[in-house]
Protein backbone atom coordinates (compact mmCIF):
# COMPACT_ATOMS: atom_id res chain seq x y z
CA UNK A 1 0.00 0.00 0.00
CA UNK A 2 1.09 3.51 -0.66
CA UNK A 3 1.58 5.82 1.87
CA UNK A 4 1.24 9.70 2.08
CA UNK A 5 4.73 11.05 3.53
CA UNK A 6 2.74 14.58 4.60
CA UNK A 7 4.48 15.96 7.25
CA UNK A 8 7.58 14.05 6.73
CA UNK A 9 11.39 14.93 5.35
CA UNK A 10 12.06 13.70 1.89
CA UNK A 11 14.95 11.50 1.93
CA UNK A 12 18.51 12.34 1.84
CA UNK A 13 19.53 11.15 -1.65
CA UNK A 14 22.58 12.32 -3.75
CA UNK A 15 21.65 12.18 -7.64
CA UNK A 16 24.43 11.68 -11.01
CA UNK A 17 23.50 13.90 -13.13
CA UNK A 18 25.37 14.43 -16.76
CA UNK A 19 26.02 18.41 -17.24
CA UNK A 20 27.75 19.89 -20.19
CA UNK A 21 29.45 16.35 -20.81
CA UNK A 22 30.47 16.11 -17.10
CA UNK A 23 29.30 14.48 -13.92
CA UNK A 24 27.49 16.19 -11.17
CA UNK A 25 26.76 14.95 -7.64
CA UNK A 26 23.63 17.13 -7.19
CA UNK A 27 21.76 16.59 -3.46
CA UNK A 28 18.27 16.95 -1.76
CA UNK A 29 19.47 19.44 -0.05
CA UNK A 30 20.73 21.36 -2.42
CA UNK A 31 17.43 21.36 -4.35
CA UNK A 32 14.99 21.41 -1.38
CA UNK A 33 16.56 23.40 1.43
CA UNK A 34 15.15 26.75 2.20
CA UNK A 35 12.77 26.10 -0.79
CA UNK A 36 9.20 25.60 -1.85
CA UNK A 37 9.14 22.92 -4.19
CA UNK A 38 6.64 21.28 -6.44
CA UNK A 39 7.26 17.89 -7.52
CA UNK A 40 5.99 15.53 -9.91
CA UNK A 41 7.32 11.46 -10.45
CA UNK A 42 5.80 9.38 -13.00
CA UNK A 43 6.53 6.09 -14.44
CA UNK A 44 9.03 6.42 -17.23
CA UNK A 45 10.61 9.54 -19.76
CA UNK A 46 9.46 8.80 -23.71
CA UNK A 47 6.43 7.41 -21.83
CA UNK A 48 2.82 8.06 -23.40
CA UNK A 49 1.11 9.64 -20.88
CA UNK A 50 4.59 11.25 -19.29
CA UNK A 51 4.93 12.51 -22.76
CA UNK A 52 1.75 13.55 -23.77
CA UNK A 53 0.33 15.53 -20.72
CA UNK A 54 1.90 14.96 -17.44
CA UNK A 55 5.59 16.77 -18.09
CA UNK A 56 3.99 19.15 -21.11
CA UNK A 57 0.93 20.84 -18.43
CA UNK A 58 3.69 21.62 -15.31
CA UNK A 59 6.45 22.86 -17.79
CA UNK A 60 3.26 25.16 -19.47
CA UNK A 61 2.16 26.12 -15.84
CA UNK A 62 5.54 26.76 -14.94
CA UNK A 63 5.40 30.24 -14.94
CA UNK A 64 1.56 30.30 -12.69
CA UNK A 65 3.54 28.26 -10.20
CA UNK A 66 6.39 30.67 -9.98
CA UNK A 67 4.11 33.78 -9.64
CA UNK A 68 2.51 31.91 -6.80
CA UNK A 69 5.74 30.90 -4.56
CA UNK A 70 6.90 28.17 -6.15
CA UNK A 71 10.79 28.39 -6.80
CA UNK A 72 11.46 25.07 -8.92
CA UNK A 73 9.66 22.42 -10.19
CA UNK A 74 10.90 18.84 -10.68
CA UNK A 75 10.40 15.88 -12.24
CA UNK A 76 11.75 12.11 -10.62
CA UNK A 77 11.79 8.86 -12.78
CA UNK A 78 13.81 6.01 -12.06
CA UNK A 79 15.95 6.95 -15.25
CA UNK A 80 19.24 7.24 -15.43
CA UNK A 81 20.69 10.72 -16.69
CA UNK A 82 21.28 10.19 -20.14
CA UNK A 83 17.60 9.67 -20.84
CA UNK A 84 16.24 11.68 -18.81
CA UNK A 85 18.45 15.31 -20.29
CA UNK A 86 16.98 13.57 -23.87
CA UNK A 87 13.94 13.42 -23.31
CA UNK A 88 14.31 17.01 -21.33
CA UNK A 89 15.32 18.58 -24.79
CA UNK A 90 12.96 16.14 -26.83
CA UNK A 91 9.69 18.05 -24.49
CA UNK A 92 11.91 21.37 -25.18
CA UNK A 93 11.24 21.54 -20.88
CA UNK A 94 12.92 24.40 -20.36
CA UNK A 95 10.83 24.81 -17.05
CA UNK A 96 11.32 22.10 -15.25
CA UNK A 97 14.80 20.20 -13.26
CA UNK A 98 14.82 17.09 -14.19
CA UNK A 99 16.22 14.25 -11.58
CA UNK A 100 17.43 10.76 -13.06
CA UNK A 101 16.54 8.88 -9.76
CA UNK A 102 18.64 6.24 -12.00
CA UNK A 103 18.99 3.74 -8.93
CA UNK A 104 15.52 4.58 -7.03
CA UNK A 105 16.73 5.53 -4.01
CA UNK A 106 15.17 8.44 -3.51
CA UNK A 107 11.70 6.70 -5.04
CA UNK A 108 12.34 3.79 -2.69
CA UNK A 109 12.80 6.10 0.13
CA UNK A 110 9.12 8.24 -0.50
CA UNK A 111 7.42 4.54 -0.38
CA UNK A 112 6.47 5.08 -4.26
CA UNK A 113 9.05 2.58 -5.86
CA UNK A 114 7.01 -0.24 -7.37
CA UNK A 115 7.70 -3.34 -9.22
CA UNK A 116 6.57 -3.13 -13.38
CA UNK A 117 8.74 -6.31 -14.49
CA UNK A 118 5.69 -7.72 -16.43
CA UNK A 119 6.37 -4.52 -18.33
CA UNK A 120 9.78 -5.29 -18.82
CA UNK A 121 10.61 -1.78 -16.97
CA UNK A 122 11.72 -3.50 -13.59
CA UNK A 123 11.36 -1.28 -10.57
CA UNK A 124 9.61 1.91 -11.27
CA UNK A 125 8.23 4.85 -9.39
CA UNK A 126 4.30 5.16 -8.84
CA UNK A 127 2.84 8.22 -10.33
CA UNK A 128 2.34 11.37 -7.49
CA UNK A 129 3.32 14.78 -7.03
CA UNK A 130 3.67 16.43 -4.05
CA UNK A 131 4.65 19.78 -2.82
CA UNK A 132 7.45 20.47 -0.31
CA UNK A 133 8.62 23.58 1.61
CA UNK A 134 11.93 23.29 3.11
CA UNK A 135 12.67 19.51 3.04
CA UNK A 136 9.07 18.56 4.83
CA UNK A 137 5.99 17.01 2.60
CA UNK A 138 3.54 19.38 2.79
CA UNK A 139 1.01 17.72 0.47
CA UNK A 140 0.76 14.80 -1.73
CA UNK A 141 -1.63 14.23 -4.34
CA UNK A 142 -0.36 9.87 -4.91
CA UNK A 143 -2.61 7.97 -7.84
CA UNK A 144 -5.37 5.25 -7.03
CA UNK A 145 -3.43 1.97 -6.91
CA UNK A 146 -5.48 0.02 -9.66
CA UNK A 147 -4.73 -1.29 -13.13
CA UNK A 148 -2.63 0.25 -15.36
CA UNK A 149 -1.31 3.63 -15.43
CA UNK A 150 -3.65 5.48 -13.37
CA UNK A 151 -3.60 9.94 -13.95
CA UNK A 152 -6.62 11.25 -12.10
CA UNK A 153 -4.96 13.85 -9.17
CA UNK A 154 -1.20 14.09 -9.81
CA UNK A 155 -1.85 16.48 -12.61
CA UNK A 156 -0.67 20.04 -12.88
CA UNK A 157 -3.32 21.38 -12.38
CA UNK A 158 -4.44 19.66 -9.38
CA UNK A 159 -1.29 20.86 -7.68
CA UNK A 160 -2.26 24.48 -8.60
CA UNK A 161 -5.82 23.93 -7.54
CA UNK A 162 -4.47 23.90 -4.43
CA UNK A 163 -1.95 25.88 -4.04
CA UNK A 164 -3.25 28.91 -5.61
CA UNK A 165 -7.23 28.26 -6.28
CA UNK A 166 -7.64 31.64 -7.80
CA UNK A 167 -4.66 31.61 -10.05
CA UNK A 168 -5.41 32.27 -13.61
CA UNK A 169 -3.54 29.72 -16.24
CA UNK A 170 -2.85 30.32 -19.68
CA UNK A 171 -4.75 30.16 -22.46
CA UNK A 172 -4.49 26.88 -25.07
CA UNK A 173 -4.52 28.23 -28.43
CA UNK A 174 -3.81 26.42 -31.62
CA UNK A 175 -3.59 28.49 -35.37
CA UNK A 176 -4.11 25.66 -38.08
CA UNK A 177 -2.42 27.67 -40.75
CA UNK A 178 -0.81 27.45 -44.38
CA UNK A 179 2.56 28.64 -45.21
CA UNK A 180 2.00 32.22 -47.38
CA UNK A 181 -1.39 32.70 -46.13
CA UNK A 182 -1.84 36.33 -45.29
CA UNK A 183 -5.08 35.62 -43.13
CA UNK A 184 -3.38 33.56 -41.52
CA UNK A 185 -0.80 36.08 -41.10
CA UNK A 186 -3.50 38.67 -39.44
CA UNK A 187 -4.90 35.85 -37.56
CA UNK A 188 -1.40 35.51 -35.46
CA UNK A 189 -0.73 38.63 -35.52
CA UNK A 190 -4.26 39.48 -33.63
CA UNK A 191 -3.31 36.84 -31.01
CA UNK A 192 -0.04 38.28 -30.68
CA UNK A 193 -1.30 41.74 -29.78
CA UNK A 194 -3.58 40.48 -27.59
CA UNK A 195 -1.22 38.59 -25.51
CA UNK A 196 -1.92 35.15 -26.51
CA UNK A 197 0.70 32.59 -26.82
CA UNK A 198 -0.24 30.20 -29.75
CA UNK A 199 1.33 27.13 -30.96
CA UNK A 200 1.24 27.23 -35.23
CA UNK A 201 0.39 24.29 -36.82
CA UNK A 202 1.12 24.42 -40.82
CA UNK A 203 -0.41 22.39 -43.00
CA UNK A 204 0.69 21.45 -46.42
CA UNK A 205 -1.66 21.08 -49.22
CA UNK A 206 -1.82 17.57 -49.89
CA UNK A 207 -3.39 17.25 -46.24
CA UNK A 208 -4.92 20.99 -45.17
CA UNK A 209 -8.60 20.39 -46.58
CA UNK A 210 -9.02 17.18 -45.21
CA UNK A 211 -7.24 18.09 -41.41
CA UNK A 212 -9.23 21.22 -41.32
CA UNK A 213 -12.34 19.36 -42.33
CA UNK A 214 -12.27 16.82 -39.69
CA UNK A 215 -11.32 19.43 -36.92
CA UNK A 216 -12.99 22.18 -37.71
CA UNK A 217 -15.62 21.43 -40.24
CA UNK A 218 -14.15 24.27 -42.74
CA UNK A 219 -11.70 24.37 -45.42
CA UNK A 220 -9.79 27.40 -45.38
CA UNK A 221 -7.23 28.21 -43.47
CA UNK A 222 -6.60 29.47 -40.50
CA UNK A 223 -8.74 27.99 -38.20
CA UNK A 224 -8.29 28.69 -34.60
CA UNK A 225 -8.97 26.85 -31.12
CA UNK A 226 -8.79 28.69 -27.90
CA UNK A 227 -9.95 26.32 -25.09
CA UNK A 228 -10.81 23.41 -26.90
CA UNK A 229 -13.59 25.90 -28.83
CA UNK A 230 -13.50 26.64 -32.32
CA UNK A 231 -13.02 30.73 -33.15
CA UNK A 232 -12.44 30.20 -36.66
CA UNK A 233 -10.43 32.28 -39.05
CA UNK A 234 -9.11 35.79 -38.69
CA UNK A 235 -12.54 37.51 -39.13
CA UNK A 236 -13.94 35.31 -36.54
CA UNK A 237 -11.13 35.81 -34.13
CA UNK A 238 -11.20 39.18 -34.82
CA UNK A 239 -14.75 39.34 -32.76
CA UNK A 240 -14.24 37.24 -30.65
CA UNK A 241 -10.65 39.43 -29.63
CA UNK A 242 -13.41 42.53 -29.54
CA UNK A 243 -15.78 41.10 -27.48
Amino acid sequence: MLNHKEGQRIPNVTFRVREDNAWKDVTTDELFAGKTVVLFSLPGAFTPTCSSTHLPRYNELAPVFKANGVDAILCVSVNDTFVMNEWAKDQEAQNIVMIPDGNGEFTEGMGMLVDKTNLGFGKRSWRYSMLVKDGVVEKMFIEPEKEGDPFEVSDADTMLQHIAPKATVPDQVVVFSKVGCPHCARAKTLLEQQGFAYVDVPLDNKIRGKVLGAVSGEMTAPQVFINGKLIGGADALEKYLVK
